[in-house]
């Protein structure tokens, strides 16, 4: 059946089959023009892990979400189709984190990595497994990208999109990334781990296509991440007391993504952490931090973009941890339609 057979047949009113694909879309890879790659991992995560579960709950939660979205209308007729999740790094995950979490103890322990081999060598393990991690996850998206497709990545942790970004840079000679987020991320090895959670953005800025970090939302930082904010020429940072400090006294959220928008090159990455939300919306997040944003401001931001005619070669949404109560996923699952709708339509 073709792909317009597909849509003319489809009920997009209907409930979601257990065959269908994410959202409930009736597409196969071919036929979808954005495809959403899984990453399972969460091994070097400093605090509450959990994340590698996300990619599976948060296509689980996807079903329940109405087609038709009032901002970006009946996008999902592109297509959108999610990969399945690799089974050989889920494993490679559950093994490395558990080196992980030795070297986190010990360090937890007051004691250093330089006096104790064994752990000097297990860190040097991670950094080699995580290294191969990135360069997969590159090789699969320039795989996508290059048969003509759109890729959104879902993870797992926010180390994940490195390849992604990577990948983008062997394909546009410069492009922003909008970073929607709590923390910085802008550490150097953090915890001894080249490829932290906690080291996304400062690795990203290593890849030279970067033109521009835009960072909103940002209310958990260092100082060695806000040296780097202070003194690197490509860093623009919102923060998120400062943009609290302006509502409260009357700016309007309308100007800030004005502000926030201008300050973007033509083509833009998102790389989005659930945890840049109220944790109200996403409770059992990694490092949840009191403040952020609420789901409609962020639906906001979104469609100023939109309006503004920002091209966005890709994105990506980590940090979601399932629950119990699936309130995180269906969070998450609803940021990710969102997503798909501003690059689809």
């Amino acid at each position: 059946m073709t792909k317009e057979e597909l849509i003319q047949n489809f009920n997009p009113n209907g409930v979601a089959t257990d065959k269908a694909q994410i959202f409930g879309l009736p597409f196969n890879e071919e036929q979808s023009d954005l495809i959403i790659l899984p990453v399972s991992w969460d091994a070097t995560v400093s605090y509450r892990a959990g994340t590698h579960k996300a990619p599976e709950a948060v296509f689980e939660a996807s079903m329940q979400i109405d087609l038709l979205d009032k901002t970006f209308g009946s996008f999902w007729k592109k297509g959108i189709f999610m990969l399945p999740v690799s089974e050989t790094w889920q494993k490679i995950n559950q093994e490395t984190r558990k080196k992980c979490e030795n070297v986190i103890k010990h360090l937890e322990k007051g004691k250093t990595i330089k006096k104790d081999s064994a752990i000097a060598k297990t860190l040097q393990e991670v950094n080699g497994i995580t290294e191969k991690l990135h360069q997969w996850i590159e090789e699969e998206t320039l795989k996508i990208l290059k048969n003509g497709k759109k890729v959104g990545l879902l993870g797992g942790d926010h180390s994940t999109p490195l390849g992604f970004i990577r990948a983008l840079g062997k394909i546009h000679d410069s492009f922003g990334i909008l970073q929607i987020d709590a923390h910085a991320d802008l550490r150097k090895a953090y915890e001894g781990f080249t490829y932290s959670h906690a080291s996304i953005m400062y690795n990203a800025l290593l890849v030279p296509q970067v033109s521009k970090l835009v960072q909103v939302g940002i209310r958990d930082f260092c100082e060695e991440e806000m040296n780097i904010i202070q003194e690197h020429a490509r860093v623009t940072t919102f923060f998120d007391e400062d943009i609290k400090n302006g509502l409260y006294q009357g700016k309007t959220w309308n100007t800030y993504c004005d502000e926030i928008i201008s300050t973007l090159p033509d083509k833009v990455y998102i790389s989005f952490d659930i945890d840049g939300l109220n944790p109200v919306l996403c409770p059992n997040t990694g490092t949840p931090v009191p403040g952020g944003f609420e789901f409609e401001q962020i639906v906001f931001l979104l469609k100023k973009l939109k309006d503004a005619q920002k091209t966005i070669i890709g994105f990506d949404l980590n940090e979601v941890a399932p629950s119990k109560s699936e309130w995180d996923a269906i969070v998450g699952a609803r940021i990710l339609f969102k997503l798909c709708g501003l690059m689809l339509s």
